[in-house]
C-alpha cells in the first residue's frame, strides 16, 4: 500500500506538481506580471456569464477600459453573442479550456481536444484564433509546455478570492489597492458557476472592481489588453538593448582609442580615417605570396586596421549585410594607392616588405592581389576569431543571426600583399589598376590590430 502510494505521489510530482511549481514560482514558458511602465491588465476567467458578463462589459465601456477574457469553449458555444460583444468592443478574447477541469486531471490528448475545439468554437464566432490560454486553476501537466509552440501561456500576479461572497467588496477592493503594482496581471471571474465558488460572488466582484477602476486611475496607472502589455514590454526590451548596445559600442570605441595609442597606430589619411595602420615586426609562420615572395618571421610590415567606429557607421546605414560587405571590399580597393603612399613614406626607413592584416573576407581578395592563409592553430587564432565574431554581433543588426547560421564561414584568415605587387597595381598617387569586381563571400570584413606571435 505504501509503495503504491509512493508511486503513484511520484507520477503526479512528474506529471504536474513539479511543472506547476516551476510555472508559478519561476514564471517559466508563462507570462505573469509586465516588466515595463504603470500599464496594468485586467483579466477575467470562467465566462461568459448571462448575468454578469453583460454588466461587466457596460462598466469596462463606461470607463473605456480594455480587458482580456478567457473564456470557456462551452460557454461560449452557449453565448456567442457574448463572446461577439467582447470582440467587438476591444477586448481580447482567450481560451479557458473547454470545461473548468484542471490539466492535472487530464491526460495530454484530452487537454489538446478541449484546446482545440474551444480554439474552433472561439474563431467562428469572432473569426480570429485565439493564441492566448489559461490553465484553470493556473495547474498544468508537463506536456503542457508543448502547447508553448501554439499558444502564449498566462498567468497572474494578483489574485483576490473574489470567488467567494464572503466580506464582499470591501475585501476584493483592499486586496486589489494593497496588491497593486507597476505592470500587474490581475485575476477576476465573471462567473460563480466554477466548483468552489459562490453563484453570486460577481456581484461583490463588479461592486469592488468599479471603485478599484477609479482608485487605479487616479494613481495613474492605465488598464491594457494582455497583448497590449506584452507588446509594451517587447518594446522597452528593445529600447533598454539599444541603449545597452550603444554603451558597448561607446566603450568598444575607446577601447580603441587606447589600443591606437598604446601601440602608436595612426590613420593612412587624417582627412579619411577608414584605414589606420602602424609599421611593425611580424612573427607568423612563413608566407608566400603571390607574386612568389616570401614573407618571413622578422620582416618588417605595414599592419592594416579598418577603423570600427567608421564600419558601425556604415553598417548602420546599409540594407543588409551583403550591402554592407560590399562597401567594405570596394572601400578597401580605393585606398590601395593611399596605402603603397603610405608605404613610400615609410619605407625607406623601415624596409617595409608587405602590408598585413587579419581579416574575414575568404573570396575577392585574391582579385586584389593579396595572399590569404589560415592563422595557425592556437591561442591566438581562437582569440581572433571570438574577437572578430563579437564585433560582427556588435555593428550590424544581423550579425548576431549570421554568426548562428554560419559560425563556419567567419573565420579569420591572414591577408598580405607583397610591396612589389602593391607597387605594381596601386602605384602611390595613381589610380587602381585592377578593375576585375570583387564578388565578397561573407558579410563582415574586419581587420585586427596584432599580427600573430
Amino acid at each position: 500500500m505504501d509503495s503504491a502510494f509512493l508511486y503513484i505521489l511520484g507520477i503526479m510530482c512528474i506529471y504536474t506538481i513539479i511543472p506547476t511549481f516551476v510555472v508559478r514560482l519561476f514564471g517559466v514558458g508563462v507570462y505573469k506580471r509586465g516588466t515595463a511602465g504603470r500599464g496594468i491588465a485586467l483579466t477575467f476567467d470562467d465566462g461568459p456569464d448571462p448575468q454578469y458578463t453583460p454588466l461587466l462589459l457596460d462598466m469596462l465601456r463606461r470607463k473605456q477600459i480594455r480587458a482580456t477574457f478567457f473564456v470557456l469553449g462551452s460557454k461560449a458555444e452557449r453565448y456567442p453573442e457574448l463572446i461577439r460583444r467582447m470582440h467587438e468592443e476591444g477586448h481580447l478574447v482567450g481560451v479557458h479550456n473547454y470545461v473548468h477541469w484542471a490539466n492535472a486531471l487530464m491526460t495530454p490528448k484530452k487537454v489538446r481536444a478541449q484546446l482545440d475545439y474551444s480554439v474552433q468554437v472561439i474563431e467562428r464566432i469572432i473569426g480570429e484564433r485565439p493564441i492566448y490560454y489559461r490553465p484553470p486553476w493556473g495547474i498544468i501537466n508537463l506536456f503542457d509546455f508543448l502547447l508553448l509552440k501554439q499558444f502564449r501561456m498566462i498567468l497572474w500576479s494578483i489574485i483576490v478570492g473574489d470567488w467567494r461572497s464572503s466580506g464582499g467588496k470591501h475585501k476584493i477592493k483592499r486586496r486589489l489597492l494593497s496588491r497593486l503594482k507597476d505592470g500587474a496581471v490581475i485575476l477576476l471571474h465573471d462567473s460563480g458557476e466554477t466548483f468552489g465558488a459562490n453563484e453570486d460572488a460577481p456581484t461583490y466582484m463588479l461592486e469592488a472592481l468599479d471603485e478599484f477602476i477609479g482608485e487605479a486611475l487616479s494613481r495613474g496607472y492605465d488598464f491594457l489588453r494582455i497583448d497590449e502589455r506584452m507588446s509594451l514590454d517587447q518594446r522597452t526590451e528593445l529600447v533598454k538593448m539599444s541603449l545597452r548596445k550603444r554603451a558597448i559600442v561607446s566603450l568598444w570605441f575607446r577601447w580603441d582609442r587606447i589600443i591606437y595609442a598604446a601601440l602608436r597606430i595612426q590613420p593612412i589619411d587624417p582627412g579619411n580615417p577608414l584605414f589606420y595602420y602602424r609599421v611593425c615586426t611580424y612573427h607568423g609562420e612563413a608566407m608566400e605570396l603571390t607574386d612568389g615572395e616570401q614573407l618571413r618571421k622578422g620582416d618588417r610590415i605595414l599592419e592594416l586596421h579598418f577603423n570600427n567606429q567608421r564600419l558601425f557607421a556604415m553598417a548602420a546605414g546599409s540594407r543588409s549585410m551583403v550591402h554592407l560587405a560590399v562597401q567594405m571590399i570596394h572601400s578597401v580597393k580605393e585606398m590601395l594607392p593611399q596605402i603603397n603612399e603610405k608605404v613610400c613614406d615609410e619605407s625607406p626607413q623601415q624596409e617595409i616588405k608587405a602590408v598585413y592584416g587579419i581579416t574575414m573576407i575568404h573570396r575577392g581578395a585574391d582579385q586584389l592581389g593579396f595572399t590569404l592563409k589560415s592563422l595557425p592553430k592556437g591561442w591566438f587564432a581562437i582569440a581572433t576569431k571570438i574577437y572578430l565574431r563579437t564585433l560582427l554581433r556588435i555593428i550590424h543588426p544581423e550579425g548576431k543571426s549570421r554568426a548562428r547560421s554560419k559560425p563556419e564561414a567567419l573565420t579569420p584568415k591572414m591577408l598580405a600583399i607583397s610591396v612589389r605587387e602593391l607597387n605594381k597595381r596601386y602605384p602611390a598617387g595613381g589610380s587602381v589598376v585592377d578593375s576585375v569586381p570583387v564578388q565578397p563571400a561573407f558579410p563582415l570584413r574586419s581587420v585586427l590590430a596584432e599580427s600573430p606571435k
